[in-house]
């Protein structure tokens, strides 16, 4: 090793610069605008920049959906993003579907329902049943849904919630009343 040479990053001020952008993330109806390395993702913008710990890093690499959020209203995964690709994008995480004090519905499902245990994945399972619920009212076939199925919203049976929750993993093995907890918001929104 040269000492006669700085350690650390490698290149001029200038080099460094094209490796970055800022960009502006609206993260629970809050604006932050941060310089981000192009390869930070999503996920670690949220929880080593912007302290929002809700987003879980689980695999990361896509596989267990602790991680899931809206982006835009659609769930997706933030630990495969690159945050640059999402300047000025919406993303709602756990922490904020809440109405100030008061709970989302599906948040105060899985209470009542006792669909958590450790509650690692229980942020990332939340924000993917939100997500979810919007796909099925919105007429998007699940792997399940009837071949015959005339359009408009998906009826979510408890086959369709296991379906369409199936990226979403629990090591508790919690899965019986996140359904519960999911068919109970699922039928309040019925008319």
């Amino acid at each position: 090793m040269d000492p006669s040479r700085p350690q650390g990053r490698v290149g001029t001020a200038g080099a460094a610069d094209t490796h970055s952008s800022v960009l502006t993330l609206h993260v629970n109806g809050v604006a932050y605008t941060i310089a981000l390395d192009h390869r930070t993702t999503l996920l670690d913008a949220l929880r080593e920049r912007l302290d929002v710990t809700g987003p879980k890093k689980g695999c990361d690499h896509g596989q267990c959906g602790a991680c899931t959020v809206l982006v835009d209203g659609r769930r997706m995964l933030p630990c495969l993003l690159p945050a640059v690709a999402y300047d000025g994008s919406r993303i709602t995480t756990a922490e904020g579907l809440a109405d100030g004090e008061r709970l989302h519905p599906l948040q105060e499902a899985f209470v009542a329902r006792d669909a958590l245990q450790c509650g690692y994945c229980t942020p990332g399972q939340i924000c993917s049943a939100v997500g979810m619920l919007a796909e099925a009212a919105d007429g998007h076939p699940s792997h399940v849904t009837a071949r015959d199925h005339a359009g408009g919203a998906v009826p979510l049976t408890r086959e369709e919630i296991r379906e369409r929750m199936s990226g979403n993993l629990c090591r508790c093995g919690a899965y019986t009343n996140i359904v519960a907890a999911v068919e109970d918001v699922a039928g309040e929104a019925k008319p």
